[in-house]
């Protein structure tokens, strides 16, 4: 069989839903190339996640998208050019270069795409951030761009909380940041609610904060996009906050990947229209 012209990969704990091979495949046949993209699951495996990626980058992978759990093990195998990128210690996109494996963040650049065409213009404000992990990371960051008055971040692990707290205080920005183990308390008085847990995905069900909890926001968004429509956003819903779509993050940060992987600007509507085909009535209404 004749080799694609990018062979590329996910690696993730819980993935068979995602729809990045589908996102790489089809932005590959818009700009006339082969792409090959295999879902790599190191417990299914039977590897660590270093023994996957070592192999991926010595059989000639272009590159990886890296998810839940995995991102912040993978800073520790690439260089990463971008001082905001090792500020934030977390990278989900690497490329295979002959001087060895970059990395890169684009849930980062996903996330304000996504808060900037949902939000028209509106500023955070105060934000309650559940989970601070690797998607928690990012999306922290990209509050600081945005010019949030005020992050609070939660996570069971205070210890997590307070390190990402300390990475963001160094950037000397105007934001507050406090740190929380509790997301009711964390919400109270919130302008946004964000969920960065795996909590509400396809074998991950549930919702990191009661609705009870949600009254008086204005916006929510949720990093989970399988399924898209999760029970976190339904119930933010209900309670007539602005919801920005998990999916958005992912459009965003595939585009910015595909980018990095190819070299090749891809038509975004195209691409949009595309991946919609066949799933777009399990989309909600800003992610059409």
């Amino acid at each position: 069989m004749t080799p694609p012209d990018l062979q590329l990969g996910l690696i993730g704990d819980n993935i068979a839903a995602s729809q990045a091979p589908r996102l790489h495949r089809l932005a590959g046949r818009l700009c006339g190339l082969s792409v090959g993209y295999d879902r790599l699951v190191p417990p299914e495996l039977g590897q660590s996640f270093a023994q996957v990626f070592d192999t991926a980058q010595r059989t000639g992978f272009r590159g990886l998208n890296i998810t839940y759990p995995y991102k912040e093990q993978a800073i520790r195998r690439v260089h990463i050019p971008d001082p905001l990128v090792r500020a934030m210690g977390a990278v989900n996109t690497v490329i295979f270069e002959p001087s060895g494996a970059i990395g890169f963040n684009t849930d980062h650049t996903g996330f304000i795409a996504a808060y900037k065409g949902a939000m028209k213009g509106a500023t955070p404000g105060t934000v309650c951030l559940i989970g601070t992990g690797g998607a928690g990371k990012a999306v922290a960051f990209g509050l600081i761009a945005l010019g949030a008055e005020v992050i609070r971040c939660v996570d069971l692990d205070v210890t997590k909380a307070r390190a990402l707290g300390d990475a963001l205080r160094a950037t000397n920005s105007a934001t507050r940041i406090d740190v929380f183990t509790d997301p009711v308390l964390a919400a109270d008085g919130a302008d946004g609610l964000i969920n960065c847990t795996p909590v509400g995905m396809v074998g991950y069900g549930g919702t990191p904060l009661p609705a009870t909890a949600m009254a008086g926001a204005a916006w929510a968004f949720d990093a989970v996009y399988t399924p898209v429509d999760t029970q976190f956003l339904q119930e933010a819903a209900a309670q007539g906050l602005t919801i920005i779509s998990g999916y958005e993050l992912f459009f965003g940060q595939g585009i910015d990947a595909w980018t990095l992987f190819s070299g090749h600007p891809v038509d975004k509507a195209a691409l949009r229209r595309a991946l919609q085909e066949g799933v777009g009535a399990a989309l909600p209404k800003q992610a059409r």
